[in-house]
C-alpha cells in the first residue's frame, strides 16, 4: 500500500470525528472541517487585476505581475488568509494533516482555470530539507485533490527546487522576488503519465501552491518552465494573504 494511502488510514482512525476548527461532531462526508466552518472562509472576489488576482490598484496599472515572465497568464486563489481560513492552512502546512487538502480542494473549485487544450497540475516543490521535515509537499497534497476533482493529472518529477531558501513569511515583496531567484528548474520532460515525455508548449501547465501573497514564487517557477519552453501557465491557491496596496 502506498505510503500516502497508510497515512489516510491512520489519520482516519486516530483523529476524532469532529470539525478541526469548531469542534462539532462530522459526518463521513464533511472531511475535516465542517460546513459552517468552511462557509466562513471569504472568497476572492472581483474587481481585481485580470492577471494576477490582486485587488484593484487605486490608481494606474497593476505593478505586482508586471515583472512576471508572459507564459504566467493569471493566478487566482479562492479565499482570503484571515482568521476563517489560517487553522486550515496551517493545519495543512504544519499540522501534518495533509487530508485536509481534500477540503481546501473543495473551496478551489471555481478556480480553475480554463481549458483549452490538455493540462497538467504542477505542485510547488519543497526544498529536500524541508521535504523531510514535513514528510510531505503540502502543495503536492492540494494538487492530488485538485487532481481527484477536475480529472486533470499531475506530475511532481518535472519542476524541482535547485536551492533550499528562506521562508518568505516575513520578507518585503523585493526580497521575496531575491529570495527565491533561480530556486527551481526541471529535473527531466517527463510528465510523470507511464513516462510520457511531453513538450511542454504542448500543455497547459497549473501552478499549485497553498498561499500567494505577492506572487513570486510561482512567478519564479513559471519562469523556470518558460525557459523550458512552456507557453501557456495558470497559477492557483488555496488562499491569499492580504497585503499592503503597493501597486
Amino acid at each position: 500500500m502506498p505510503l500516502s494511502s497508510v497515512r489516510s488510514a491512520v489519520e482516519r482512525l486516530l483523529l476524532p470525528a469532529e470539525c478541526l476548527q469548531c469542534h462539532a461532531l462530522l459526518t463521513d462526508s464533511d472531511g475535516i472541517v465542517c460546513p459552517v466552518c468552511r462557509h466562513r472562509w471569504r472568497a476572492v472576489h472581483p474587481p481585481w487585476c485580470e492577471r494576477c488576482g490582486q485587488p484593484e490598484p487605486s490608481f494606474g496599472p497593476c505593478r505586482l505581475c508586471a515583472a512576471w515572465p508572459s507564459a504566467l497568464k493569471a493566478a487566482r486563489s479562492a479565499v482570503w488568509l484571515d482568521d476563517g481560513a489560517r487553522p486550515a492552512v496551517h493545519a495543512l502546512k504544519y499540522g501534518g494533516l495533509p487530508r485536509i487538502a481534500d477540503d481546501l480542494a473543495a473551496g478551489m473549485n471555481a478556480s480553475r482555470p480554463p481549458a483549452e487544450g490538455p493540462a497538467v497540475l504542477i505542485p510547488i516543490p519543497l526544498a529536500t530539507g524541508r521535504l523531510r521535515e514535513r514528510g510531505y509537499n503540502q502543495s503536492e497534497a492540494l494538487a492530488r485533490a485538485l487532481a481527484r476533482r477536475w480529472r486533470i493529472p499531475v506530475t511532481v518529477d518535472l519542476l524541482v527546487r535547485t536551492r533550499e531558501t528562506p521562508t518568505q513569511t516575513a520578507l518585503t515583496p523585493g526580497t521575496r522576488l531575491a529570495n527565491v531567484a533561480g530556486a527551481f528548474g526541471l529535473q527531466n520532460a517527463k510528465c510523470g503519465m507511464r513516462n510520457f515525455a511531453f513538450r511542454l508548449s504542448n500543455f497547459e501547465l497549473i501552478l499549485v501552491d497553498d498561499v500567494f501573497t505577492t506572487g513570486a514564487t510561482l512567478a519564479e517557477a513559471a519562469r523556470a518552465l518558460e525557459q523550458a519552453g512552456a507557453t501557456r501557465m495558470y497559477g492557483v491557491t488555496f488562499a491569499r494573504a492580504a497585503i499592503p496596496d503597493f501597486t
